[in-house]
């Protein structure tokens, strides 16, 4: 993906990636209101969601090179925006509210971020429902349902079919593939059947009905784990082969094109990055020379992690190509802190794809009982994870044991409860680059620790769960809303005014 936040951009994108189907690729006139009390009404545009949303109702991915300027495009091809921020009764601090018109018709939808790029759609025209984007949705309006529901089971195979009543109803059918098109001229015949709309999958990875992975907490699975012996990084295989429905050979794969993009990011950033908007130029370079020049003190791999966290970060911050792990903000921390340690340790390609397999299954847990969105949880929930998640993969690197991998994240996690988000001049670049790099040192210290049989007290699962109580406690100013901590700083205030009246202003070229 590009852009500073996952949370704002990578997610944005896909809820408007549906909204454009909902609108069956013809819009007009989009209304998008923010509530403000939530993280959006103070970051939706110098944090990513404006550009990720302009690029969606273009039908982009969230990698295109021209997401910078969508909003040029977006003018270009016509549709015209309005942005509000009023009282929309929002539970969720990262909520859109978008209405849609044409020509011929007008489409409500409200969803929402729940971090690292994840979605759900929780009411299209005034109808709630549930929408991760991970499968085909099919939504046939009518006025009458039972009809419509017996040809749909005796005709096509699918996943889940369900009625939802409301001013305006239709029944919504779940695939693995869109419905064949003789099928949907057979439903428009019907009298019942008003239209139909047919929305694409937005995630990578498609659930399906009846869907079952062998565990989904460290308890799990290490019950899981009785008799097999395996170490953290086959468990991750395990799940990840029954959760996409491939080989374990695929996982392995697909695991190593991700450390390609990671790789190849780090190498980008330490030959310098350029890009106006932005408080912070290219560090890593000055942190690279001085490194050769031996100014630094001692530490070979500690100095190179560091050296490769500041790259990747500049990287995101120059809207170049990153992977969001476990998101955009945060996404120096953990692959800086394993690509550090392994060329530090001379590690093959391998041992690298290895250690992210299992650092992603750490991340599985906390995506599943806790938060990676810094709207919910604080940087905690970003930085803090990638940390943990770096942790359990750096023990195993070092061929450590499993319960000391685990213990190795708890340690970590641990360490980082109860971190703020509160970016300096609306930008996600300070104090994230610090606080990227305080997790992956903070990962290299728990994996020694844990390397030498430190004792965790605290069970994974029930730091995992703490975070998410922690998250609870933080309060919304220093939640990712740019109205806390350092944000709010004579300083910091200076910098966002500065940035808004002139571009450029603070970047620093090496």
């Amino acid at each position: 993906m590009r852009g500073p936040s996952s949370s704002h951009c990578a997610a944005s994108l896909r809820i408007a990636r549906l909204c454009r189907d909902l609108m069956d690729e013809n819009i007009k006139d989009i209304l998008i209101e923010f509530d403000p009390n939530g993280s959006l009404a103070t970051t939706h545009k110098s944090q990513g969601s404006d550009m990720g949303l302009f690029g969606g109702f273009l039908g982009w991915e969230a990698y295109d090179e021209r997401l910078p300027a969508s909003e040029k495009y977006l003018a270009t091809a016509g549709i015209n925006v309005e942005i509000n921020i009023r009282d929309i009764n929002a539970d969720h601090p990262n909520t859109y509210k978008i209405r849609l018109k044409n020509d011929k018709e007008a489409r409500n939808l409200t969803a929402i971020s729940t971090g690292g790029g994840m979605i759900e759609v929780i009411e299209i025209d005034g109808v709630a429902v549930s929408m991760a984007g991970d499968y085909f949705e099919t939504l046939v309006y009518c006025t009458e349902s039972d009809e419509i529901i017996s040809f749909l089971k005796a005709s096509i195979p699918y996943d889940s079919i369900a009625f939802h009543q409301g001013e305006i109803s239709f029944v919504e059918i779940k695939s693995q593939a869109p419905i064949d098109r003789i099928i949907g001229d057979e439903l428009k015949a019907m009298k019942s059947v008003l239209f139909i709309k047919c929305l694409k999958p937005v995630l990578p990875v498609m659930a399906r009905n009846n869907l079952q992975v062998p565990f989904i907490t460290c308890h799990e699975m290490l019950a899981y784990n009785e008799g097999k012996n395996k170490s953290l990084w086959e468990l991750a295989v395990d799940y990840e082969a029954a959760r996409g429905n491939i080989s374990a050979e695929e996982v392995f794969e697909k695991m190593r094109k991700i450390i390609h993009i990671m790789g190849n990011a780090i190498d980008l950033g330490l030959k310098g990055t350029q890009y106006e908007d932005r408080i912070l130029g290219s560090q890593s370079l000055q942190f690279q020379q001085k490194l050769a020049a031996k100014q630094l003190v001692g530490g070979d791999a500690n100095n190179r992690i560091i050296m490769y966290v500041s790259a990747m970060m500049e990287v995101k911050s120059s809207m170049g190509v990153i992977v969001a792990a476990p998101t955009a903000g945060s996404c120096g921390a953990l692959p800086g802190a394993l690509f550090g340690t392994a060329h530090a340790l001379d590690l093959p390609e391998d041992e690298i794809v290895k250690a992210m397999l299992s650092a992603g299954l750490i991340g599985v847990f906390i995506a599943a009982h806790a938060t990676f969105a810094a709207e919910v949880g604080g940087c905690m929930a970003e930085t803090g994870s990638g940390g943990g998640m770096a942790a359990a993969a750096i023990v195993g690197m070092k061929g450590g044991t499993l319960k000391q991998s685990i213990a190795a994240a708890s340690l970590a996690l641990q360490n980082s409860l109860g971190i703020i988000c509160d970016p300096i001049g609306n930008r996600v670049e300070a104090p994230c680059l610090g606080r990227n790099v305080m997790a992956a040192t903070n990962a290299v210290s728990c994996a020694n620790m844990a390397l030498s049989d430190y004792e965790q007290l605290i069970p994974l699962d029930e730091v995992i769960e703490t975070m998410k109580a922690v998250g609870d406690q933080i309060h919304h100013t220093l939640r990712c809303t740019n109205l806390g901590g350092l944000s709010i700083t004579k300083a910091a205030k200076k910098i966002e005014a500065m940035l808004e009246e002139q571009p450029g202003k603070f970047f620093k070229s090496c």
